[in-house]
Protein backbone atom coordinates (compact mmCIF):
# COMPACT_ATOMS: atom_id res chain seq x y z
CA UNK A 1 0.00 0.00 0.00
CA UNK A 2 1.07 3.44 -1.20
CA UNK A 3 0.31 6.20 1.06
CA UNK A 4 0.43 9.83 -0.81
CA UNK A 5 -0.55 13.39 -0.01
CA UNK A 6 -2.22 15.15 -2.66
CA UNK A 7 -2.97 19.13 -2.85
CA UNK A 8 -6.07 20.20 -4.69
CA UNK A 9 -7.24 23.59 -5.03
CA UNK A 10 -10.96 22.82 -5.19
CA UNK A 11 -13.49 20.49 -4.35
CA UNK A 12 -14.14 20.19 -8.48
CA UNK A 13 -11.04 18.85 -8.85
CA UNK A 14 -10.72 16.27 -6.16
CA UNK A 15 -14.13 14.93 -7.40
CA UNK A 16 -12.59 14.58 -10.86
CA UNK A 17 -10.34 12.89 -9.70
CA UNK A 18 -11.92 10.22 -7.72
CA UNK A 19 -14.55 10.26 -10.89
CA UNK A 20 -11.33 9.25 -12.35
CA UNK A 21 -10.35 6.51 -9.94
CA UNK A 22 -13.69 5.13 -10.03
CA UNK A 23 -13.61 5.04 -13.49
CA UNK A 24 -10.48 3.49 -13.73
CA UNK A 25 -11.43 0.84 -11.74
CA UNK A 26 -14.62 -0.06 -13.04
CA UNK A 27 -12.45 -0.46 -16.11
CA UNK A 28 -10.18 -2.73 -14.32
CA UNK A 29 -13.43 -4.84 -12.67
CA UNK A 30 -15.24 -5.20 -16.07
CA UNK A 31 -12.21 -6.61 -17.57
CA UNK A 32 -11.65 -9.40 -14.87
CA UNK A 33 -15.09 -9.91 -14.93
CA UNK A 34 -14.97 -10.91 -18.77
CA UNK A 35 -11.61 -13.33 -17.58
CA UNK A 36 -13.76 -14.26 -15.13
CA UNK A 37 -16.40 -15.84 -17.20
CA UNK A 38 -14.29 -17.31 -19.26
CA UNK A 39 -11.92 -19.27 -17.03
CA UNK A 40 -14.72 -19.99 -15.15
CA UNK A 41 -16.10 -22.46 -17.44
CA UNK A 42 -12.77 -24.03 -18.28
CA UNK A 43 -11.95 -24.81 -14.27
CA UNK A 44 -15.46 -26.26 -14.20
CA UNK A 45 -14.15 -28.61 -16.76
CA UNK A 46 -10.66 -28.92 -15.24
CA UNK A 47 -12.59 -29.84 -12.07
CA UNK A 48 -14.71 -32.57 -13.29
CA UNK A 49 -12.13 -34.16 -15.18
CA UNK A 50 -9.59 -33.90 -11.98
CA UNK A 51 -12.04 -35.56 -9.72
CA UNK A 52 -13.17 -38.20 -12.43
CA UNK A 53 -9.90 -39.38 -13.05
CA UNK A 54 -8.76 -39.56 -9.25
CA UNK A 55 -12.05 -41.51 -8.43
CA UNK A 56 -10.87 -44.02 -11.69
CA UNK A 57 -7.39 -44.02 -9.94
CA UNK A 58 -9.04 -44.78 -6.48
CA UNK A 59 -7.07 -41.63 -5.00
CA UNK A 60 -8.18 -38.76 -2.53
CA UNK A 61 -7.05 -35.81 -2.71
CA UNK A 62 -3.68 -35.61 -0.86
CA UNK A 63 -1.00 -32.76 -0.24
CA UNK A 64 0.72 -33.91 -3.29
CA UNK A 65 -1.36 -31.34 -5.00
CA UNK A 66 0.66 -28.57 -3.46
CA UNK A 67 3.65 -30.01 -4.57
CA UNK A 68 3.53 -27.22 -7.74
CA UNK A 69 3.53 -24.55 -5.18
CA UNK A 70 6.48 -22.93 -3.90
CA UNK A 71 7.28 -20.05 -1.25
CA UNK A 72 10.15 -17.49 -1.02
CA UNK A 73 8.99 -15.34 1.39
CA UNK A 74 5.64 -13.91 1.34
CA UNK A 75 5.41 -14.44 -2.38
CA UNK A 76 3.87 -18.01 -3.49
CA UNK A 77 4.80 -19.29 -6.86
CA UNK A 78 2.43 -22.06 -8.87
CA UNK A 79 4.38 -24.28 -11.23
CA UNK A 80 2.07 -24.78 -14.09
CA UNK A 81 -1.21 -23.09 -12.89
CA UNK A 82 -4.41 -25.13 -13.77
CA UNK A 83 -7.53 -23.18 -14.54
CA UNK A 84 -9.00 -23.75 -11.24
CA UNK A 85 -6.25 -22.13 -9.79
CA UNK A 86 -6.57 -19.08 -12.14
CA UNK A 87 -9.98 -18.73 -11.23
CA UNK A 88 -9.62 -18.43 -7.94
CA UNK A 89 -6.62 -15.72 -8.67
CA UNK A 90 -8.79 -13.76 -10.64
CA UNK A 91 -11.60 -14.09 -8.23
CA UNK A 92 -9.49 -12.50 -5.54
CA UNK A 93 -8.83 -9.64 -8.13
CA UNK A 94 -12.36 -8.99 -8.82
CA UNK A 95 -13.37 -9.08 -4.99
CA UNK A 96 -10.40 -6.47 -4.37
CA UNK A 97 -11.58 -4.53 -6.90
CA UNK A 98 -15.30 -4.76 -6.01
CA UNK A 99 -14.50 -3.57 -2.44
CA UNK A 100 -11.95 -0.79 -4.17
CA UNK A 101 -15.01 0.46 -6.14
CA UNK A 102 -17.70 0.91 -3.28
CA UNK A 103 -14.92 2.83 -1.00
CA UNK A 104 -14.26 5.43 -3.61
CA UNK A 105 -18.14 5.77 -4.56
CA UNK A 106 -18.49 6.61 -0.60
CA UNK A 107 -15.50 8.81 -0.45
CA UNK A 108 -17.30 10.56 -3.61
CA UNK A 109 -20.50 10.88 -1.07
CA UNK A 110 -18.36 11.81 1.68
CA UNK A 111 -16.64 14.87 -0.26
CA UNK A 112 -20.12 15.93 -1.65
CA UNK A 113 -21.19 18.32 0.91
CA UNK A 114 -17.81 19.93 0.80
CA UNK A 115 -19.31 22.14 -2.11
CA UNK A 116 -20.32 24.50 0.09
CA UNK A 117 -17.25 25.56 1.02
CA UNK A 118 -16.66 26.97 -2.39
CA UNK A 119 -17.29 30.33 -0.95
CA UNK A 120 -15.56 30.43 2.15
CA UNK A 121 -12.28 32.02 0.60
CA UNK A 122 -9.39 30.34 -0.72
CA UNK A 123 -9.05 26.88 1.17
CA UNK A 124 -6.51 24.48 -0.36
CA UNK A 125 -7.48 20.18 0.20
CA UNK A 126 -4.71 18.31 1.40
CA UNK A 127 -5.51 14.86 0.84
CA UNK A 128 -4.31 11.81 2.39
CA UNK A 129 -4.66 8.51 -0.24
CA UNK A 130 -3.85 5.36 0.08
CA UNK A 131 -3.94 3.43 -3.08
CA UNK A 132 -5.39 6.44 -4.72
CA UNK A 133 -8.42 6.34 -1.91
CA UNK A 134 -9.34 9.17 -0.19
CA UNK A 135 -8.79 8.43 3.82
CA UNK A 136 -8.54 11.89 5.46
CA UNK A 137 -9.01 15.18 4.02
CA UNK A 138 -7.31 18.39 5.63
CA UNK A 139 -8.06 22.03 4.81
CA UNK A 140 -5.43 24.22 4.32
CA UNK A 141 -6.31 28.40 4.64
CA UNK A 142 -4.69 30.55 2.68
Amino acid sequence: MVVQIKEYSSVEELEGNLETEISNTKSTLGEYLRRLDEIRNLAERARKIREVVMKLAGKTKTSAETLGEISIGNLTIVLDANPVEELTAIELAVRSQQERLLVLQKAREGIRPLDQLADSGEIKYLVVENDGVPERVLFKMS
